[in-house]
């Protein structure tokens, strides 16, 4: 007999991605803001150029057919890891990710705040109505691209979570990250096992860095890892591969191959976005 306390803990996850999107195998396409205020990148322009811009790939994204949006600081390069990333970044992150949320209230909304926002992650969500977050490191630890080492935000982020009464803003984690490194013993069946176990609703596999698709047999081992997890593609697919993806997997994630010319700090293409789509067969 399951106690009580153990079902509600089940009773939270998602069992397939359609509890969240139309169909069990979404599209998520990226909004990737300009550099936000106190990134290398950002010179001066005010909050309403970085809401056009993303209101501007957003509509590409929606009428190019995905079924769903995630609003990320893909611009502030080089990033910052888990607690250090700075307040105003948070701040500008929240209005944008809002103005989207206002704009497409009929699409799923996530939210990524890289390298690992954690509770941050979870306060803009909570500020932009999003339906789900994406966690760059959940548990495990290992070093990001800019040198910065970093730990699994998990016990935190589910317990404020819970606090904060959030608990209908689901969780989609990494597993094996782009741009990072892990401790080593961390393999990808023992990160699995830990990001299933400590409540995750869906697991993500990407390839080494931005645009990298990972090795089809990672991504089988990852679907038979997971168990009734489902898997999202994080990286590097186009419509060329996402069908053989799209066998394994449950849905993706995509962002630079939908871009103009595929430069992934081009605006988004809606006409690439299409073909992605149609390609993928969703």
């Amino acid at each position: 007999m399951t106690p009580i306390w153990k079902q509600r803990l089940d009773d939270l996850r998602i069992s397939d991605l359609g509890a969240i999107f139309t169909m069990p195998k979404p599209v998520i396409g990226m909004v990737h803001c300009w550099p936000l205020p106190g990134a290398p990148g950002y010179h001066g322009y005010d909050i309403n150029t970085i809401i056009e811009q993303a209101l501007r790939d957003a509509d590409a994204l929606a009428e190019g057919g995905c079924h769903g949006l995630i609003v990320e600081n893909m611009w502030d390069i080089p990033f910052r890891a888990g607690p250090h990333i700075q307040p105003e970044s948070i701040a500008a992150h929240a209005v944008v990710a809002r103005k989207v949320r206002d704009a497409f209230p009929e699409l799923p909304l996530g939210i990524n705040l890289v390298h690992n926002g954690g509770t941050s992650l979870l306060g803009i969500a909570i500020a932009s109505g999003a339906d789900f977050i994406r966690v760059c490191m959940f548990t495990g630890a290992g070093v990001w691209d800019a040198g910065s080492w970093d730990e699994g935000c998990a016990a935190d982020l589910m317990r404020r979570r819970k606090e904060l009464d959030a608990e209908q803003i689901k969780i989609f984690a990494d597993v094996d990250k782009k741009h990072s490194v892990r401790f080593p013993g961390i393999d990808l069946a023992t990160h699995i096992e830990w990001t299933r176990f400590f409540g995750a609703d869906a697991l993500i596999v990407s390839g080494r860095m931005t645009g990298d698709a990972p090795d089809l047999e990672k991504v089988r081992q990852a679907r038979e890892l997971a168990g009734s997890t489902p898997i999202l593609l994080g990286s590097g697919t186009d419509e060329r591969n996402i069908g053989a993806f799209l066998e394994i997997a449950d849905g993706v994630i995509v962002g630079s191959s939908v871009k103009h010319d595929g430069e992934i700090a081009n605006p988004v293409d809606r006409e690439r976005v299409r073909r992605f789509v149609q390609a993928a067969g969703v």
